[in-house]
């Protein structure tokens, strides 16, 4: 019978065939690594810098508790929810998450920003460095296109939503990271990386900014809602207490010098002066709430304290020469003779 197994001498002598095989060709791989070096080195210098903007900061949430228990015990006896949070699922991981989401990073290229003494957003910037409206020159439908400082987003038309997801694309997979350095460390760290380095700046700071307004607003809404509904509340029983006491006043005019045996007369300021009792206690008791949810809305609302913020000039990283000689020659070597040994392997089997 046949045997089909190789013994380890005839591998070795398949070894050694190949090995002469591709030292016979040593002419055409050398030239091949020195055409690679002569790329790779075009390329170090062709290749754009890159600018990185670091900000970190740090995340303090303090909830309500304690002291205030007793207190808030009496208000939810009238109805009002103070001590909740509305915020609780932007914690941990989904925090960082928040700062990659299309639209913190959409309402964030909105921002405006002063470039060259004009106001421009960092959208319209960030087309700008990257020559975009010379290659829309022939289109029509792009050659209008502004993304003009503090627009609306519900004004965009598609060819804006299009463009804007180009850009949130583009950043969010090669120039924006956000992460802990130490999950034990709760301080956050945002690194935006372009190749321009006042919208590298521009782009960090103004991320966090939306971010960190976005996250108090969210966190505090419930609590803020609440405030809000006893401070009107509050102006209204005001308003009533007003209009008892100029009742009162009005009915006690009415029945001055009137004959002690006519009493029917006296209904009136008498019932203006129980309106004034209960709205006295009722606006006693709005007043009391209305300083509890001011207190804890302060407690609810988070502290984002910033700890570094990008300073010019940035962090510039480029492409090496050495690096391109490097990785050139190796690279088009590499090709060189994986492509020789396909081409004598096809040769073989055909």
């Amino acid at each position: 019978m046949p045997n089909d197994e190789i013994s380890l001498k005839e591998l070795i002598a398949k070894g050694k065939e190949w090995f002469h095989y591709l030292l016979s060709q040593w002419k055409i791989i050398v030239l091949a690594g020195i055409v690679g070096t002569f790329l790779g080195i075009a390329y170090s210098f062709i290749k754009k810098p890159t600018y990185t903007a670091s900000l970190s900061f740090a995340l303090e949430d303090e909830k309500s508790g304690g002291g205030l228990g007793s207190a808030l015990g009496l208000a939810s006896t009238l109805g009002l929810d103070l001590g909740s949070s509305g915020g609780s699922i932007f914690t941990g991981s989904n925090l960082t998450e928040l700062f990659k989401s299309r639209s913190m990073v959409e309402l964030t290229l909105l921002s405006p920003v002063v470039v060259d003494g004009k106001t421009i957003s960092l959208a319209e910037m960030y087309i700008q460095n990257n020559r975009w409206r010379d290659g829309w020159v022939d289109k029509p439908k792009l050659t209008n296109i502004q993304f003009l400082p503090g627009i609306k987003r519900k004004n965009f038309t598609r060819v804006h939503d299009s463009i804007l997801g180009v850009i949130y694309a583009d950043l969010s997979k090669t120039a924006l990271t956000v992460g802990q350095k130490d999950k034990k460390i709760s301080i956050i760290n945002i690194d935006v990386a372009t190749t321009n380095e006042g919208f590298s700046k521009y782009f960090c700071e103004a991320l966090a900014k939306q971010v960190s307004d976005f996250y108090v607003e969210t966190k505090s809404k419930k609590s803020r809602d609440n405030m809000l509904i006893l401070e009107r509340q509050t102006d209204s029983i005001r308003r009533e207490l007003n209009n008892a006491i100029t009742g009162v006043a009005v009915a006690n005019d009415n029945t001055f010098n009137l004959n002690p045996a006519l009493n029917v007369r006296r209904a009136p300021s008498a019932r203006r002066q129980v309106d004034v009792q209960a709205n006295t206690a009722i606006l006693t008791e709005l007043v009391k709430q209305s300083e509890l949810a001011k207190v804890t809305l302060r407690k609810e609302t988070p502290l984002i304290q910033i700890i570094d913020k990008p300073i010019l000039p940035l962090k510039k990283e480029r492409f090496a020469l050495s690096e391109g000689i490097i990785m050139g020659g190796f690279l088009a070597g590499f090709l060189m003779v994986s492509f020789l040994i396909l081409r004598r392997v096809l040769k073989f089997l055909s």
